[in-house]
């Protein structure tokens, strides 16, 4: 009797696995998901432990212990081993703090570099000394720049020598602020600017001391990271050290080996390339391939060369690599795993078509945000997965949400609704020990409009992270837009009241309404305004053009400029976009005067020949 039952159990054991698969087909996936987030928790719980804490920066010198000579970085023709990426760090740090005695653990510094082994080097340098580091976009100038440095009350800059004249524009404002500004140059003759590469040269490289960041735990601030938001102006999302290790995993849960070689030229300011990239990869131990920019007639060549197995992407990246000539040798390459997000089903599937079995990991999550997913299944078209150890250890719904009136929809009791599985809705994220929301420095009005109380009772607080999303049946997460005022375009958010605000400054414009447009053929939305002229004044294109230039970065322009004789608003004086969205810029179903930004001419008159060259994909933009 007893051996039949054991029979009995083992052969239920046996057959179990083919029952659950029988049912959820990717039961195998969601298991082995769980047990890599088991894998990590007992990881950071043990970090948590450590006295001081474990940071990313002693996971850096475990790495150079472990394998000293082999390559950390390479940047144009140049190799550096993780101990030459040591020893580079320890002469920024000890140069920095021999110009500025003053600088200690917990103080904050802005990097203003773009992708260069320099930021690298510097930014190990300032993690080793116990700083907060503050990562300035190398595309922003005058007003967003200073702005930036009200938010994070940085006490040193540090940036690169191209960026030079950038920093002439804002260096008063910066010296009555007491600002401490360093150049990597060998020399520099402005009064207030302190060249910083002469005295790394002078520098020991020996070790520092542990001792110099002792009192950093899991929840101090290690990063601000600039997102763009309703204000117009950058917001600088904490990220503490928490928050850091947990997106440094991503390369884990993707499947990142320890032999992989990463291409990597997403700018290092934001999330994605320093977060998920370069720390990524030092948590791994892993090659970096760094690039300044990316290059789509270079991309392969680059990949080719340098036997690179792993890339990252942004959703424009595939599709600009779709969009290459096609060549004989478009899958000979050792690419074997793309992580990123924001790429639309039909491009995931010309990439693959064309480029071979690469297996596409796409996730989705926020810079400021508590919550992400993964999509560690590589099913065409979704952001991310649910498992059960994810709705078992986190709180988060689909709500339903009045795209009219912007905000959740509440029933008679004032609670939110859920909406019914397969239906888009509006996600929000519970705020608790598991999933903090740390905000933005300095900003209390913008954190707090991240929240969103009293979702299902009373005194409840969840993040409201202000995208539309849709969960099928067996879990996949899809995105479908982004509410509010910012929109997506070349793989950066788009702040419309700052549009406005620079369109404003012009003599001839009285009103503006900036929105985003989709544009055939590509992902996100493209910017466009709307704006009413002032009583006897003229459409100066020209001066326009100049004019957000001047100030804005080429993602952010408006590439079309609509004239209307009244800007409609809603009974409580809020811009109408909705429609003007729907309406795009097709000059044969718009009767208004339409401007394109041609870039060397300015904003010339929208004609229904360049509207069809933009359609067909002939003009690309």
């Amino acid at each position: 009797m007893i051996t039949f039952l054991l029979c009995a159990v083992f052969t239920l054991l046996a057959i179990l696995p083919l029952m659950l698969y029988a049912r959820n087909r990717y039961f195998l996936d969601d298991l082995s998901q769980a047990f890599t987030m088991l894998r990590i928790g007992m990881c950071l719980a043990r970090y948590k432990k450590q006295k001081p804490l474990y940071t990313i920066v002693d996971r850096f010198l475990d790495k150079v212990k472990e394998h000293p000579h082999k390559t950390f970085i390479v940047f144009e023709g140049s190799r550096f081993t993780y101990t030459q990426a040591d020893k580079e760090s320890n002469r920024v740090a000890r140069a920095l703090q021999a110009a500025h005695g003053g600088l200690e653990e917990g103080d904050t510094v802005a990097l203003f570099f773009g992708n260069e082994p320099d930021f690298v080097w510097t930014w190990l340098a300032l993690l080793k000394l116990g700083c907060t580091v503050s990562l300035l976009n190398n595309n922003i100038r005058t007003k967003s720049l200073l702005h930036c440095f009200s938010c994070c009350a940085a006490k040193v800059l540090v940036a690169a020598a191209d960026l030079r004249a950038a920093i002439e524009e804002v260096l008063p404002t910066l010296q009555e602020q007491g600002v401490r500004v360093f150049l990597f140059s060998e020399d520099c003759d402005v009064k207030g600017i302190e060249s910083l590469s002469d005295k790394i040269q002078q520098a020991s490289d020996q070790p520092l001391s542990p001792q110099l960041r002792s009192n950093i735990n899991m929840k101090s601030p290690a990063l601000y990271i600039y997102t763009s938001g309703t204000t117009g102006l950058p917001k600088a999302a904490t990220i503490n050290q928490e928050r850091l290790w947990q997106t440094s995993f991503m390369h884990a849960v993707s499947g990142v080996r320890s032999d992989d070689i990463i291409y990597l030229y997403l700018p290092l300011y934001h999330s994605s390339g320093l977060l998920m990239g370069l720390c990524g990869a030092i948590n791994e131990g892993i090659t970096i391939i760094l690039r300044r920019k990316f290059s789509a007639s270079n991309f392969w060549n680059d990949c080719r060369k340098h036997n690179v197995t792993v890339i990252q992407y942004i959703g424009e990246i595939m599709r600009y690599l779709c969009n290459s000539p096609q060549r004989d040798n478009d899958r000979d390459h050792k690419v074997r795993l793309a992580i990123g997000n924001g790429v639309r089903a039909d491009t995931w599937a010309e990439f693959l078509h064309r480029f071979g079995d690469i297996k596409i990991c796409e996730c989705y999550g926020a810079t400021e945000g508590n919550i992400g997913f993964v999509n560690y299944t590589g099913k065409i078209g979704a952001v991310g997965k649910e498992n059960f150890l994810q709705k078992m250890t986190f709180s988060y719904a689909l709500l339903m949400y009045d795209t009219e009136k912007e905000e959740p929809v509440r029933d008679s009791r004032g609670f939110c609704i859920k909406v019914p599985s397969g239906e888009t809705g509006l996600l929000v994220v519970k705020i608790g020990e598991r999933t903090p929301f740390t905000g933005y420095a300095k900003n209390k009005q913008q954190t707090e409009k991240k929240k969103l109380r009293d979702v299902f009772v009373k005194g409840d607080l969840y993040f409201n992270s202000g995208d539309l999303l849709r969960i099928d049946n067996q879990g996949f997460l899809f995105f479908q837009d982004r509410i509010g005022d910012t929109f997506r375009w070349k793989g950066e958010n788009v702040a419309t009241t700052e549009v406005t605000d620079l369109l404003l400054m012009m003599d001839c414009i009285e009103e503006a309404n900036v929105y985003g447009v989709k544009v055939p053929g590509h992902e996100g939305r493209i910017g466009m305004a709307s704006v009413l002229l002032k009583e006897n004044m003229d459409f100066d294109g020209k001066a326009i053009h100049q004019h957000v230039k001047d100030y804005l970065p080429s993602y952010a322009r408006p590439r079309f400029i609509r004239l209307q004789h009244d800007l409609e608003v809603t009974g409580t004086f809020k811009q109408m976009k909705v429609k003007l969205t729907e309406e795009g810029f097709n000059p044969s179903a718009i009767k208004d005067p339409l401007f394109f930004l041609e870039d060397k001419e300015g904003y010339v008159p929208m004609t229904q020949e360049l509207y069809n060259a933009i359609a067909d994909g002939i003009l690309r933009l």
